[in-house]
């Protein structure tokens, strides 16, 4: 089982191109995943932005602490790199509270509203924090010292928020971030990663139970449908790992207790196409750059 993916880095629209304009960067590299074995069910136009009239508000002074560069402003919104955010400046692609900034070391105050090619910023730099979580913590707000944000104390001084829910018997792969977009993209119902899961039963999966499950099961007068689904290679029947576009864990219980199964233990090895590898259980990394951008395109 495995997942290939062809990452394509989209990216604001840029003014036509010119002389002294960066390049965009080199090919991206997709995420490899972990497999679980074989499956013996599977079978597996530019936009140009003008302007009839350019104002260059007067400078700030460069004394208030709290002022950042205009390209560092923008960088930390995870549009672009700061020379490629200079770039969009000198374009005329960036407004500051309703005026053209056109001037290569402009500061701006958080309190500033930043337009970028349409689009209105955040200062706040994004984020994004990967736990391999062990037994015995929460997503719930209920909960107090097991809460999984305790997990992650000093990662940001940001507020990083976990992409879907998790219950304290689950443990697995938990992306934390502040990019409100990337939240709301990995729990609509619509989105279209993939997440992979090995489930613990209290008895051996049946056959004709593992083929139901691949044919999909109606749950709740809902169809439910699955990727793939496979006994795990080297280990019991009673290990199966089970491939889905949901991030809804409660979802990969109610498939196997439908047949009248209980299961012990669920533990999410892929998310999105980040593996647990190099990662021991209780312990966080931050994402590389490569592996944001591949979030932003699955």
């Amino acid at each position: 089982m495995g997942l290939k993916t062809k990452e394509i880095m989209n990216k604001p629209n840029k003014p036509k191109s010119g002389s002294g304009k960066p390049k965009s960067s080199g090919k991206l590299k997709p995420t490899g995943e972990k497999k679980f074995g074989k499956n013996p069910t599977s079978k597996f136009g530019k936009k140009e932005t003008s302007f009839k009239k350019t104002v260059t508000p007067k400078a700030k002074p460069k004394s208030d602490s709290d002022e950042i560069r205009l390209n560092k402003y923008i960088s930390n919104s995870g549009i672009c790199s700061r020379r490629e955010a200079d770039v969009y400046i000198t374009s005329g692609n960036v407004k500051v509270n309703g005026e053209v900034v056109m001037e290569l070391g402009y500061k701006v105050k958080p309190t500033d509203k930043v337009v970028f090619d349409g689009a209105l910023l955040s200062p706040e730099k994004k984020e994004y924090v990967l736990l391999n979580k062990p037994k015995n913590f929460s997503t719930s707000a209920n909960a107090t010292q097991n809460n999984v944000a305790n997990l992650i104390n000093g990662a940001s001084k940001y507020k990083l928020l976990p992409i879907g829910r998790m219950d304290s018997t689950t443990t697995g792969l938990l992306l934390f971030t502040n990019d409100n977009d990337m939240i709301t993209k990995f729990t609509q119902e619509s989105q279209r990663s993939s997440k992979i899961y090995q489930v613990s039963l209290d008895r051996n999966l049946k056959y004709e139970d593992l083929e139901k499950v691949q044919k999909g099961l109606t749950i709740e007068e809902r169809k439910v449908f699955v990727e793939e689904i496979s006994y795990v290679e080297g280990q019991p029947k009673t290990e199966i790992g089970l491939k889905v576009r949901t991030s809804n864990v409660k979802v990969v219980r109610t498939i196997f207790e439908k047949l009248g199964y209980d299961v012990l233990k669920v533990d999410r090895v892929v998310f999105a196409g980040l593996t647990k590898k190099n990662l021991p259980r209780g312990n966080w990394r931050y994402l590389t750059d490569q592996e944001i951008i591949n979030l932003k395109n699955s």
